[in-house]
């Protein structure tokens, strides 16, 4: 049980230090209501890597803490004063938008974290527990069903009214043309891809230069400001 207690500690300090950010920031501050929304599902995972739940635990809070440190280093970077990643440079910029709803905020947060940092993660993951990608395959697949399990409780709480149930509504289209599953698969392709390109650090340089760019792109039509 000790030694559970001690590489548990990680995610225990990722957990605080995202509380401690949502004890900090207006409750309509888009960061907040992306970073309320990644506690959750933070404080879900941990819990069920306390029950148990996962075959190798200390891969998947290897996996959790890497994912998790993306973000906080983007948070870090804007409280800096520089420039945060093109992923999450939408989210930071509108963050204050009064046309923006809060559900296309937490999904402009959730596409720079899966499209991005969680490919990202899984190679820093590989390199700091010297494995593959494919031996991270069951931890990344339980992570990615409960996001996928979250999503639907998500839309369902920052929904803004009974308007959404018209398909013409904005908001209803714009974020119909994203989803979280597809997302969560083209990210183990693309993590397998740079696992793949290590050996040539140029190239997934530049082709990690490129999804950050593309997924900023998507997250800033996520963030159209839409009437009332």
């Amino acid at each position: 049980m000790g030694q559970l207690e001690q590489i548990t500690t990680p995610v225990d300090a990722v957990v605080s230090r995202m509380r401690a950010l949502d004890a900090t920031l207006p409750d309509r501050d888009g960061v907040a209501v992306f970073n309320r929304v990644y506690l959750a599902v933070t404080e879900a995972v941990d819990g069920r890597i306390d029950a148990g739940r996962f075959a190798d635990a200390r891969a998947a809070i290897a996996l959790d803490v890497r994912f998790a440190e993306r973000y906080l280093a983007a948070v870090d970077t804007v409280a800096g004063e520089r420039r945060p990643p093109a992923c999450w440079r939408p989210l930071f910029q509108y963050r204050r938008h009064p046309g923006v709803r809060p559900l296309q905020f937490a999904m402009a947060g959730i596409n720079a974290h899966i499209g991005h940092d969680l490919a990202l993660a899984v190679v820093d993951t590989c390199r700091t527990l010297g494995c593959a990608p494919a031996e991270l395959e069951d931890e990344f697949d339980r992570v990615g069903d409960l996001l996928v399990s979250l999503e639907e409780r998500i839309r369902e709480d920052l929904m803004p009214g009974p308007d959404l149930l018209q398909i013409a509504d904005p908001l209803t289209h714009l974020l119909g043309s994203w989803s979280l599953e597809r997302a969560r698969d083209a990210t183990w392709s693309t993590a397998r891809a740079l696992w793949a390109l290590r050996e040539l650090p140029d190239v997934a340089e530049e082709f990690t230069e490129r999804l950050d760019a593309v997924v900023g792109f998507a997250g800033r039509m996520l963030l159209t400001p839409l009437p009332d």
